[in-house]
């Protein structure tokens, strides 16, 4: 449908976040028009996280949205570990406490890796494929500079009769789009607006920190995924870290390695519940927690560098599934917004590129807008989504120690 200029209306997408600027891409590639509205000055705006692992689905994903150019700068960027799965430590003694890799089939092993067993990670080519959140924003980001509007906070939305309108933080509007996607992660005005409420994300009350430290502090642990368990201070009070320690640049003190530490609830708490605060404080917390740990392991917290460590709060959506609502044909959600999940299993950031695969697909078959695209999206998303937030959740009961009923506190 077109404006009063004669040129089609676009796509309004809300949050410049992976999931969101996937979809973008899968737009650009049929030239459909679209903005992207983000409540954040810049991409560097704040900590980008943990480094992903990236499934045979996310890839998939990616590999079928972007141009073949594009593919390859990414598929190039991403780093390749050896092995198929997480080698375990025990964080204090250095012993090798990694359970033997099983080879029942897929459904077996997810009950497995609840249970704390080994987990099958390798997604191409026997690898384990993984890439840093804030260089996979930038290559998706690649082409579509002019499209993103930063700085703007997208509190709700209205439909016409012929389009929808974002609203922002200060009731100012957007223009007039055929549709509006939110992808404005786990605190998304549009995913309760849409839903009637019924899209809710539970605070699990487990916490984290992400930290970062040159490659040739890693070099006593070596290539691999790697996950460190501490069980010493008692039960319930359980630390754990995990880490991906590719093979290229691992010399090189210039290139950073990512790791990111966990804790059971009560843990892990920021200076004031503040989770904006970042730097020295989650570095010195960081470092407490680690005193005791094996030599192997030290480094990476002894030569961190302060200003990139973060706290963070471990959140999953309800996990008996993804909540069915009145479908609206112009507005729906994806990633987070939709289905979040607790890291642990590295599904979620997989599953959010599957629904910018999904819809970017559906939407670019029609041509733009038509009646029934989100509802076919949801139809499918919410059957491969609440797969994804079962498995997560059922993972982190043991990991994490979390429990999530209908009571449980919501963000």
């Amino acid at each position: 449908m077109a404006n009063q200029s004669g040129q089609k209306k676009p796509i309004l997408i809300s949050g410049a976040g992976l999931a969101s600027l996937l979809l973008a891409q899968a737009l650009r590639q049929t030239s459909l028009p679209f903005v992207i509205y983000e409540r954040d000055a810049s991409l560097s705006f704040r900590a980008q996280g943990y480094r992903l692992r990236l499934s045979t689905l996310g890839l998939d994903a990616i590999e079928s949205v972007l141009s073949p150019e594009d593919w390859k700068l990414f598929w190039d960027t991403c780093g390749k570990t050896g092995g198929s799965g997480f080698a375990a430590l025990n964080a204090v003694t250095g012993e090798d406490i990694t359970q033997p890799k099983s080879d029942a089939p897929p459904q077996k092993m997810v009950e497995q890796e609840r249970k704390g067993g080994p987990l099958d990670l390798g997604s191409r080519d026997g690898k384990i494929v993984g890439i840093a959140r804030g260089e996979m924003r930038s290559l998706f980001l690649r082409g579509i500079e002019d499209r993103v509007r930063w700085s703007h906070n997208v509190t709700g939305y209205e439909t016409t009769e012929t389009g929808v309108k974002v609203i922002f933080a200060d009731g100012s509007k957007s223009e007039e789009g055929e549709m509006l996607i939110g992808g404005e992660g786990i605190y998304s005005k549009v995913a309760k607006q849409v839903s009637g409420g019924k899209l809710k994300t539970y605070d699990t009350g487990a916490r984290g920190i992400h930290g970062q430290a040159p490659t040739t502090s890693f070099k006593e642990l070596g290539e691999g995924v790697w996950r460190a368990v501490d069980e010493s201070r008692g039960e319930g009070n359980k630390v754990f870290m995990i880490t991906n320690v590719r093979p290229n640049d691992m010399d090189d003190p210039n290139v950073n390695f990512g790791w990111t530490m966990g804790a059971q609830p009560g843990v892990i708490q920021p200076p004031s519940g503040d989770y904006a605060i970042i730097g020295k404080p989650a570095a010195d917390m960081a470092k407490e927690l680690s005193k005791d740990w094996h030599p192997r392991l030290m480094p990476l917290f002894n030569n961190m560098l302060e200003t990139e460590a973060a706290f963070w709060k471990i959140t999953c959506s309800t996990p008996w599934g993804v909540p069915e609502w009145p479908n609206d044909p112009r507005v729906t959600v994806i990633g987070d917004a939709a289905h979040s999940m607790t890291p642990a299993g590295g599904i979620g950031a997989n599953t959010a590129l599957r629904d910018s695969a999904l819809l970017g697909k559906l939407i670019a078959e029609a041509g733009g807008f038509a009646e029934g695209i989100t509802a076919a999206y949801e139809k499918e998303m919410r059957v491969y989504g609440s797969e994804a937030v079962a498995q997560s959740y059922g993972m982190a009961t043991g990991q994490f120690g979390v429990k999530i009923t209908e009571d449980s506190a919501t963000v």
